[in-house]
């Protein structure tokens, strides 16, 4: 009858032991899971940032090159 208590109380222990290893767990995934939303909001506006970049810079060089097109069909023509 002893035993059965002591197993009882063993029991016991190990199932606090186990909730508050849950409980850590459970506290350090909803960490991550806000660090890790962190990172991919930043590594999405720094994508978008090297997107508008590359944007921008297509555009700039395909205005110079129809500017000069342009420029020497104007003078062709005067």
């Amino acid at each position: 009858m002893q035993d059965n208590i002591d197993k009882v109380m063993q029991r016991g222990e190990r199932l606090d032991d186990l909730r508050g290893k849950t409980e850590d767990l459970q506290s350090t995934a909803t960490h991550f899971r806000r660090g890790a939303n962190q990172v991919r909001k930043r590594m999405w506006w720094k994508d978008l940032k090297w997107k508008i970049i590359i944007a921008v810079t297509i555009l700039v060089i395909l205005g110079a090159i129809i500017g000069s097109i342009v420029g020497t069909q104007t003078n062709k023509q005067n």
